[in-house]
C-alpha cells in the first residue's frame, strides 16, 4: 500500500444528510417531491447525472441551460450548508492524522465540483492531502475510473498500489474499475459485495496496520474478468 484515496461525501464527513437538504429544497423549487428512491440513486453521482435523475423524474425538459442553472443553485446552496461545518465520519479523522504522522501519501478524490470541494476542504484540512482530484476535472466522473487513475497518476503510483476508501457504489464501481482495492465503508446506501471490495461498518478502531493488511488480501485478489489464482501477485 503506497498510498490512501479517500472519497469525501459520506465516507470521511457526513455531508450526505447536507445534501438531502438541499436535494429536497431544489425539488420544492422545481413543484415536487424527493422520494428516497430517487435520493438513493443520486448518492455519489456528479452534477450532470444527478440533474439528469432530477429532470427524469419530475418529466422536465432536460433543457441543458436549466439543468445547469439547477446544478448551480445546487452547489451554491450546498455551500451555504457547508459553511456551518461539516460532522466528521466515525472514526475519519483519527485514521486521517494516523495516516499522516506515518507519512503515508494521501489524496482526496471526489465527484464533487472544485469549488465545493474547497470550501469543504476549510473543515476537513487540505494539508491531509497530496493532491485533490474533482469531478468537473476529469472527463467522465464516478462510476467512471478516470478520476481514480487521474490520482493514483498525480501521486506517481500504480491504482493497484493504493487503497481506495468509499461509501457508495457509484464510487465503489469507479475505484474498482481504476484498478484500486476498495475499502468500502456504506453511509447511507447498501454496496455490493466484489472480491476486490471488503467491507466495514465503521472506521472506527481502524488504524494503518488494519488498512495495509486489507490492501494486501484486497490485491492478491483477480480484478474484473480475470480468473481466480492464489498465486497471482
Amino acid at each position: 500500500m503506497q498510498a490512501v484515496l479517500w472519497d469525501m461525501d459520506g465516507t470521511l464527513v457526513d455531508s450526505e444528510k447536507l445534501w438531502d437538504l438541499s436535494l429536497q429544497e431544489l425539488y420544492r423549487r422545481l413543484g415536487g417531491v424527493l422520494t428516497p428512491e430517487v435520493r438513493a440513486a443520486t448518492v455519489g453521482g456528479a452534477s450532470g447525472t444527478v440533474m439528469r435523475i432530477v429532470y427524469d423524474d419530475l418529466g422536465l425538459d432536460p433543457d441543458p441551460v436549466a439543468m445547469a442553472r439547477s446544478a448551480d443553485w445546487l452547489h451554491d446552496y450546498t455551500g451555504e450548508l457547508f459553511a456551518a461545518g461539516l460532522p466528521w465520519c466515525e472514526g475519519a479523522r483519527e485514521l486521517l492524522e494516523e495516516l499522516a504522522e506515518a507519512e503515508v501519501p494521501m489524496a482526496l478524490v471526489t465527484n464533487t465540483r472544485r469549488v465545493l470541494t474547497e470550501q469543504a476542504l476549510h473543515s476537513i484540512g487540505r494539508h491531509y492531502f497530496s493532491v485533490t482530484v474533482c469531478g468537473d476535472e476529469v472527463a467522465n466522473a464516478k462510476p467512471a475510473p478516470d478520476i481514480y487513475r487521474r490520482a493514483a497518476e498525480l501521486l506517481g503510483v500504480t491504482p493497484n498500489q493504493c487503497l481506495v476508501v468509499e461509501d457508495s457504489p457509484t464510487g465503489a464501481a469507479a475505484a474498482e474499475g481504476a484498478g484500486c482495492p476498495v475499502l468500502v465503508v456504506p453511509n447511507e446506501i447498501e454496496v455490493a459485495a466484489s472480491p476486490r471490495r471488503h467491507q466495514i461498518r465503521t472506521l472506527a478502531g481502524v488504524d494503518a496496520t488494519a488498512l495495509r493488511m486489507i490492501h494486501a488480501e484486497l490485491r492478491a485478489a483477480p480484478g474484473p474478468g480475470e480468473p481466480r489464482s492464489s498465486h497471482r501477485l
